[in-house]
């Protein structure tokens, strides 16, 4: 299996983050594509073009945080009205996203445009409101790990406006200032300037991006996508991971997030045939889609625990189907956990490495 995607982080456990100097950086380079940032709670999403943002998310609730911005300006836009902003999350707030799509939230935004509920000349101001509210807690991580998503991965990459990102973040850093003095006079060890034309303080490595600060030691590059939590004790190098879905597009998803240096990935579109290539397969983890034809996950579970190889093994239930009902079938099947879909990065990563510590 191959990752598609471009390192931009060396990674050692843990791993410290300065996001000014990331930026700096990705502004200085002229960076195109998508930031991926995942610390213990939160995957970021900041999408860039040519150095300048096109969009910047998070997973704290985005349609919340865009239902707010849209309910700002909708004195001024009599078109959105509060059914249609009713309508938007029904169509787009669990919708999954992947790897290579821009977020949920941004695909929300090009679908008011499409319908003309938002006026073009609308569209650099609430992208410029979101994104300063998510480079706000952006600018606050300590710690986590990064990639940067080349732009060429995406299916479809759509650019309503360019915000220039050093008068963006420099914007942010002043309200932080005057909300939380008290958290800044300790500043970090690297500059705490957005400044991206200091070439002696950079490093030129062809496809990668190091943390600025001149303290951290050269250590092994590590794809960051699936980089284990510090507090995570994993026994092997190597580990088999079955995923079992219908569901091509969610097959890839998953073996996108599950980086090859640690996890050799077997997929299963067909639930009949699943059985022997699991037992062929001898995996660490199983993820189990409920829905399928002819055999759901709650019946193709239970065969597993009847073998006696698979007694053990965890096995987690991938579904949007969170009743009691649902769980209470799902621990009679034997399952181990649940998997809650639209799933980002972030929630797959800890709960594979839950059930592999």
């Amino acid at each position: 299996m191959t990752m598609n995607t471009t390192s931009v982080a060396s990674y050692r456990f843990p791993q410290r983050l300065y996001p000014l100097n990331l930026l700096a950086q990705l502004k200085s380079r002229k960076a195109t594509g998508c930031l991926r940032v995942v610390d213990d709670s939160t995957t970021w999403s900041i999408y860039l073009e040519d150095g300048d943002l096109v969009y910047a998310s998070n997973s704290i609730d985005p349609f919340a945080r865009l239902d707010r911005h849209l309910n700002q300006i909708s004195r001024q836009l009599p078109s959105l009205v509060s059914a249609v902003r009713v309508q938007l999350r029904l169509l787009f707030e669990n919708n999954p996203t992947y790897q290579y799509e821009f977020t949920s939230d941004y695909q929300a935004i090009s679908w008011l445009i499409e319908q003309q509920y938002l006026a073009a000349e609308q569209t650099p101001n609430l992208i410029d409101a979101i994104a300063k509210e998510v480079i706000e807690g952006f600018l606050l991580i300590k710690n986590g790990s990064y990639e940067l998503l080349e732009k060429e991965r995406f299916d479809q990459w759509h650019t309503f406006c360019r915000i220039d990102l050093r008068h963006l973040v420099e914007s942010c850093q002043q309200r932080l200032q005057q909300r939380q003095p008290q958290e800044r006079s300790s500043p970090p060890p690297a500059t705490t300037n957005f400044n991206p034309t200091q070439p002696e303080r950079r490093r030129s490595f062809p496809n990668t991006f190091t943390p600025a600060a001149e303290s951290t030691p050269p250590v092994k590059p590590f794809n960051a996508s699936s980089t284990p939590p510090s507090s995570v004790n994993l026994s092997k190098q190597n580990y088999t991971v079955v995923c079992i879905d219908d569901s091509q597009t969610v097959l890839k998803s998953i073996d996108a997030f599950l980086d090859d240096s640690i996890f050799s990935v077997v997929m299963i579109s067909d639930p009949v045939k699943a059985l022997m290539q699991i037992v062929r397969s001898k995996p660490d983890l199983i993820l189990l889609d409920v829905t399928m034809p002819n055999l759901d996950g709650y019946e193709l579970c239970s065969l597993l625990r009847r073998h006696p190889s698979f007694k053990a093994v965890p096995v987690v239930m991938v579904t949007g189907n969170t009743g009691f009902i649902d769980r209470a079938k799902a621990k009679l099947a034997g399952a181990s956990s649940y998997l809650t879909k639209p799933f980002t990065q972030s929630d797959l990563l800890k709960t594979v490495f839950k059930h592999l510590s």
